[in-house]
C-alpha cells in the first residue's frame, strides 16, 4: 500500500507547536499511529490516557485495532493527540466549586460515574451534568475570585466502590487538606445570607423552571463531543428524583449534597409549597445547621464494625423473609377493615360543586362508599381501586383541613378524587391505607401500623406550639436566611422568629441525620416533588404548553391557567419513541392512547433520557443495587443516536 504523510497535533507540545508529521498507510491501525507519534516527539512519559481526537468528525479514534481506512481517515484529517482525562470545575448542590480531573472521552453517564466513585456518592445513575445559569457579573465583583478546591491530583480508579478509612475514600486521608474538602463534602453548609438568596436566579413561572432543563448535556455522548473544554465549569445536580436505598451510615456526602440540593429548590422556590411547610422547612434548616456546628461527625468511626453490622442485618431480614409466608397468610384471611363516613370531591373543570358525605369502606386495595352505614349490605355507589394510584396529603393542621388526594390510573389519563377527613387520627388511618393500598398492600401489612405512627409524627411536627415557650435567647437566629424572598417582602423578621421557633419545638430533639432526613422526607411529600418542565408543542396543537415529567407518569399542564390536563403513567406506556428527523416523540399507552409532541425549550433527547431513565430506575432492585445495569441506561435512554 502507498505510504502518504498524516499531520497530528500533540497537545503536549504546546499550543504553538506545529503538528507532528508521520508517514503511514491506510492498513496502518490507530495503535500503529500512536507508536510512531510517541516515536518521533522523544518526551518520555507516561501516555496511557492519551488517544486521538477527529477534529472534523468530533470524534474519538479508541478502538486502537482498527486501521486508519476502516475510520476513514485520509491527508486532510486533522487529528490532536491529547489526554483523555483533563480538569473540570465542578459546582456542587452545596455551592462549594472543585477542580478535578474528569473523563472527556466516554459518555458522560460513565464521566459521572468516575465523579461519584472519587467524592463517595452512592448510585451516581441519579445524577447528571449540566451548564451552568449565566450569572451576571457585576464590576464589583470582579476582585472576589471564589474558591476553588483542587482534587486534580488524586489518582483515577476504576473499582466500583472506593476503599473506605474512618467512612473516608483513601484518597482524601492522604492530608490534612484533603480532610477538610471531605469534611465540606460531608457536613451541611450554614444558611446563606440573605443578600445571597436574593442575587440568585430564581424561576418566576413554569416556562421560566423548564428552561433549567434544557441544559442537561447528553449522557451518550462524551464531554468532547459537547462543546465541553479543559478546566470548563459544569454543574453535578440530582437529575432523577426516585432516591434508591439511602442508608446514612454509607451515604454521608449523597445525603449532605441532596440536602443542600433541596434547601435551594425551596429557598429558590423551585418548588412550591405553603407557608406552614416554609415555616417547618425554615425550622429544619436552623435545626440542621445549629447541631452541624456541634456534632459534625456524621462521620462513621469504626467501617469494619459497620459492616459485620449490616451484613447482620440483611441476614436477620432474609430470615424473616423466608419463615413469614404461613402468617401473612393467616393474616390475609382475616384482613381488618376501615370503615367510617367521609366527604369526597371529584374536581370537575370550572365546578364549584362542594363536598358529599357518604359511608366509606376500605377493604383489600379499594375503597367502596355507600349513602349511609346502613345501606353498606348492598352494592356501592362506586368502588375504587388505589392499586398504582397517586397518593398526595394537603394538610393544614392549623386550620383542621385534612384532605387526601387521589389520582387514579384510567385509560384516558388520571382522575382526581378528594378524600375529607374530620380530625388528624382518621386522617392518619386511611392516609396509611391509601398509601399502602397504592404499593398493592393491604391492611394486613405489617407496615400498615408504623405508617399511621409516621404520618402522625409529621402532623405532630406542623401543630404549632401555643405554649408559646419560644426563647428569647434565640432572637439571634437570621429568618430571612431560612425563607424564600417572598416571605423576606411579607414579613419582619421580628414577625417570622415566632413562628419557624415554634416550628423548631417539634424537631429540636432530632439527631442530625433524622432531621436531615425528615427534611428530605417532607420535601419528597410536596405535589410537584419530582417534577421537570418542557415546554412543548402537541401535535394538532396551536399554542405551546407544559410537559410535567415525574417519576412515574407524564402531566399536560395548560400554559395559561397552569391547571393540569391530562396525566399519563408509565406503566401503561407501551412504547415511546422519537423522529430524529423531525425532532418529534410520539407515544403510544394502553387504551389505543397515542400522543406525538415537539419540545420547544429542550431537545427532544432530553426528554427521551428522562422518561427512559426514570423506566430504568424503577428497574433496580435489591439484590442487584451494587451493579449497575448500563447497557440497560442506554438501550432506554440512548435513542439511535447514541448508536
Amino acid at each position: 500500500m502507498a505510504a502518504w504523510d498524516l499531520s497530528v497535533t500533540v497537545e503536549d507540545l504546546g499550543s504553538d507547536a506545529p503538528p507532528v508529521a508521520i508517514s503511514v498507510a491506510s492498513d496502518l491501525h490507530v495503535g500503529g499511529v500512536i507508536l510512531k507519534l510517541v516515536e518521533k516527539t522523544q518526551i518520555k512519559r507516561d501516555w496511557s490516557d492519551h488517544a486521538l481526537w477527529w477534529d472534523q468528525k468530533q470524534q474519538w479514534l479508541l478502538r486502537t485495532a482498527w486501521t486508519l481506512e476502516k475510520y476513514g481517515i485520509h491527508a486532510d484529517a486533522r487529528l490532536v493527540f491529547m489526554p483523555q482525562h483533563k480538569p473540570l470545575k465542578l459546582g456542587l448542590p452545596n455551592g462549594i466549586t472543585l477542580r478535578l480531573r474528569a473523563s472527556f472521552s466516554c459518555p458522560v453517564f460513565q464521566t459521572v460515574m468516575g465523579i461519584c466513585r472519587m467524592l463517595n456518592i452512592r448510585h451516581p445513575e441519579e445524577l447528571s451534568l449540566l451548564r451552568p445559569v449565566e450569572e451576571k457579573k457585576k464590576k464589583k465583583d470582579k476582585d472576589l475570585a471564589e474558591e476553588i478546591y483542587d482534587l486534580t491530583e488524586v489518582p483515577l480508579s476504576s473499582v466500583s466502590r472506593p476503599c473506605l478509612y474512618n467512612g473516608m475514600p483513601a484518597h482524601f486521608v492522604d492530608s490534612p487538606q484533603m480532610e477538610a474538602i471531605y469534611k465540606m463534602l460531608s457536613v451541611t453548609q450554614p444558611p446563606p445570607a440573605p443578600e445571597v438568596i436574593a442575587k440568585q436566579y430564581r424561576p418566576a413561572s413554569v416556562v421560566d423552571k423548564a428552561h433549567i432543563n434544557g441544559r442537561w448535556l447528553d449522557s451518550s455522548r462524551c464531554l468532547m463531543q459537547q462543546g465541553i473544554q479543559e478546566n470548563d465549569r459544569l454543574w453535578l445536580r440530582f437529575k432523577y428524583s426516585a432516591f434508591y436505598d439511602i442508608e446514612p451510615k454509607y451515604d454521608v456526602v449523597r445525603l449532605t449534597q441532596l440536602y443542600e440540593q433541596a434547601r435551594w429548590a425551596i429557598l429558590l422556590e423551585d418548588i412550591d409549597c405553603t407557608e406552614e411547610e416554609m415555616m417547618l422547612f425554615g425550622a429544619l434548616q436552623y435545626h440542621i445547621s445549629k447541631v452541624a456546628q456541634s456534632e459534625p461527625q456524621m462521620l462513621s468511626t469504626n467501617a469494619a464494625m459497620d459492616d459485620l453490622e449490616s451484613a447482620l442485618m440483611s441476614l436477620e431480614v432474609k430470615m424473616e423473609g423466608e419463615n413469614s409466608s404461613a402468617s401473612e397468610l393467616l393474616e390475609t384471611m382475616t384482613a381488618p377493615e376501615l370503615c367510617d363516613y367521609l366527604k369526597i370531591f371529584r374536581p370537575k373543570r370550572l365546578t364549584l360543586k362542594g363536598y358529599k358525605q357518604y359511608w366509606f369502606k376500605f377493604q383489600d386495595t379499594s375503597i367502596s362508599y355507600f349513602k349511609s352505614k346502613e345501606e353498606s349490605i348492598g352494592e356501592p355507589i362506586q368502588q375504587i381501586n388505589l392499586r398504582g394510584c397517586e397518593v398526595a396529603p394537603d394538610v393544614n393542621v392549623a386550620s383542621q383541613k385534612f384532605l387526601i388526594r387521589l389520582l387514579i390510573p384510567a385509560p384516558e389519563g388520571m382522575n382526581e378524587v378528594y378524600l375529607r377527613c374530620e380530625n388528624e387520627q382518621q386522617y392518619a388511618q386511611w392516609m396509611a391505607a391509601c398509601r399502602l393500598a397504592s404499593k398493592g398492600k393491604s391492611l394486613a401489612d405489617s407496615s400498615f401500623q408504623s405508617e399511621i405512627q409516621s404520618i402522625r409524627s409529621f402532623l405532630a411536627m406542623q401543630k404549632s406550639n401555643s405554649h408559646g415557650n419560644a426563647t428569647a435567647g434565640d432572637e439571634s437566629i437570621n429568618t430571612h436566611s431560612l425563607v424564600s424572598p417572598r416571605y423576606h417582602k411579607k414579613y419582619k423578621p421580628k414577625q417570622l422568629t415566632p413562628r419557624i421557633l415554634d416550628a423548631y419545638q417539634n424537631v429540636a430533639q432530632l439527631s442530625l441525620t433524622d432531621a436531615v432526613m425528615r427534611f428530605l422526607q417532607i420535601w419528597q411529600a410536596l405535589p410537584d416533588f419530582g417534577l421537570s418542565y418542557v415546554v412543548v408543542r402537541f401535535k394538532g396543537s396551536r399554542k405551546d404548553e407544559v410537559l410535567g415529567i415525574a417519576p412515574n407518569r407524564l402531566i399536560r399542564i395548560d400554559l395559561g391557567v397552569g391547571d393540569v390536563v391530562k396525566t399519563w403513567r408509565y406503566n401503561t406506556m407501551k412504547q415511546w419513541n422519537v423522529n430524529w428527523d423531525i425532532r418529534q416523540m410520539a407515544i403510544e399507552f394502553d387504551g389505543n392512547v397515542n400522543i406525538a409532541f415537539s419540545c420547544v425549550t429542550a431537545d427532544c433527547k432530553i426528554v427521551h433520557e428522562f422518561i427512559g431513565g426514570y423506566i430504568f430506575m424503577s428497574t433496580r432492585s435489591r439484590e442487584k443495587s451494587d451493579t449497575l445495569n448500563e447497557e440497560l441506561f442506554h438501550k432506554l435512554t440512548g435513542g439511535h443516536e447514541a448508536l
